[in-house]
């Protein structure tokens, strides 16, 4: 009965057009009342631990940090002083949208701020310089992706508070990660614009308007990453205070080195508010639901299930990142993980399937949700910054090269799993 009370009560509040937090809260709420005696008390209980838990505090911090770079003009002052490094790099400037990315992810968190942050100065200047309107639009789609993956990261953090999980290990987890994915984007804008897959500019600004290459101007970047990770490789800080002392750098560095005003600063609060609000509901919606299946002892069953099925451990493996691009082309990312962790990861548990691991694995296959249509975020933020000059199509088809490089960074990590362990294990024993 209870399977049935949770995909009956699932897809239909979903199909009814109700919003992912009150869809997965409701049908947490049926299982309690229906199977499990009306214990609905629990779901009170369940969302208040929830809510004030330490670990969980720092997701609205780290929207905040995201925020303040993105108001302060911190993102700006990264591109210029990147881009110059790659004009005379076959790709160009595309190579300064993966960079960038990779920079501004590794203070922001998020891969929607950090698309949007880099894009709307990124996508008028590149066509400006003639490139290709539907390979800019791919290179920051696929960019922003490295917000949710180079830490701090919003799905790392969250993934650690429901599943209990080291986020200082899980942060550490994806910096090799990270980074791979980072030089493999470049690696394919390079080999693409030699073999003529990604053409070339259509003009170019002469070589006196280029701005000239200045790191220098990168260092509050350096501020922000002692900050917020220094702190917690050091063991100064949890990950929840290090994005205290991050939003406290990003709005003195705002102020002083950037273009951060009260009225700015004000603007950023009511911004993460709202932003967190609907991060919050959805999360409220998924512990609601997670508390009802785990009382029901659902995921207990579902293991014995698959466990009788005789699948190998990475048959396993498969199967779930096959559900998980599936799940990807009609929920949100963030979403996605937080209604399917309560199944999956006892699932991979009794596996044998390292936590630290899984979770950087997640991360990227929402990742590959941000610019999977019909739902890609990514998407979405690129197609508004392009004022409709690049369609939702268009987009997510100029993204299956950055989607085919996510996919073979999974598999990487499947047969190497030292990839993502190896960094946490040396400097967090």
């Amino acid at each position: 009965m209870a399977w049935w009370l949770l995909l009956v009560g699932l897809f239909g509040t979903i199909g009814s057009g109700a919003l992912l937090g009150a869809a997965l809260g409701l049908t947490g709420l049926i299982i309690l009342q229906f199977a499990a005696n009306g214990a609905t008390q629990l779901a009170v209980t369940t969302s208040w631990n929830t809510f004030t838990d330490f670990t969980l505090s720092g997701i609205p911090l780290f929207v905040l940090l995201g925020e303040v770079l993105e108001q302060s003009g911190v993102s700006q002052r990264i591109y210029a002083a990147l881009s110059p490094m790659f004009r005379r790099v076959p790709g160009g400037l595309l190579h300064t949208n993966i960079a960038v990315c990779a920079v501004f992810g590794s203070i922001a968190g998020s891969s929607m701020s950090t698309a949007a942050a880099v894009g709307s100065i990124a996508y008028p200047e590149l066509r400006r310089h003639g490139y290709d309107k539907l390979e800019v639009a791919a290179t920051l789609a696929a960019g922003g992706t490295l917000g949710l993956l180079i830490p701090p990261s919003l799905s790392l953090l969250i993934y650690g508070a429901l599943t209990d999980t080291s986020v200082g290990k899980l942060f550490i987890a994806s910096i090799i990660p990270g980074f791979l994915l980072t030089a493999m984007f470049m690696i394919y804008i390079y080999a693409g614009a030699k073999i003529g897959w990604i053409p070339p500019p259509a003009s170019e600004v002469p070589e006196e308007e280029m701005p000239k290459a200045s790191l220098w101007e990168v260092w509050p970047v350096v501020i922000l990453l002692i900050a917020v990770l220094g702190s917690i490789v050091m063991g100064m800080a949890t990950a929840t205070e290090s994005a205290g002392l991050g939003v406290i750098a990003a709005i003195v560095l705002g102020f002083f080195a950037g273009d951060l005003d009260m009225k700015k600063l004000g603007g950023t609060f009511v911004t993460s508010a709202i932003v967190y609000g609907a991060l919050g509901f959805v999360i409220l919606g998924a512990v609601v639901l997670a508390q009802s299946v785990s009382v029901l002892g659902l995921p207990r069953t579902l293991v014995e299930q698959v466990s009788a099925l005789g699948l190998s451990k990475y048959s396993l493996f498969f199967a779930i990142v096959i559900v998980y691009l599936i799940l990807g082309c009609f929920f949100e990312g963030l979403s996605m993980m937080v209604m399917t962790l309560p199944l999956v990861f006892p699932l991979m548990s009794s596996a044998g399937f390292d936590p630290v691991w899984f979770g950087v694995i997640v991360t990227i296959l929402i990742e590959v949700a941000v610019v999977t249509p019909p739902v890609g975020l990514n998407l979405f933020v690129i197609t508004a910054i392009t004022n409709g000059e690049v369609t939702l199509a268009q987009a997510g088809k100029a993204c299956v090269p950055y989607w085919l490089v996510m996919m073979v960074l999974i598999f990487w990590m499947a047969a190497m799993p030292s990839l993502a362990t190896w960094l946490p294990n040396v400097l967090m024993k």
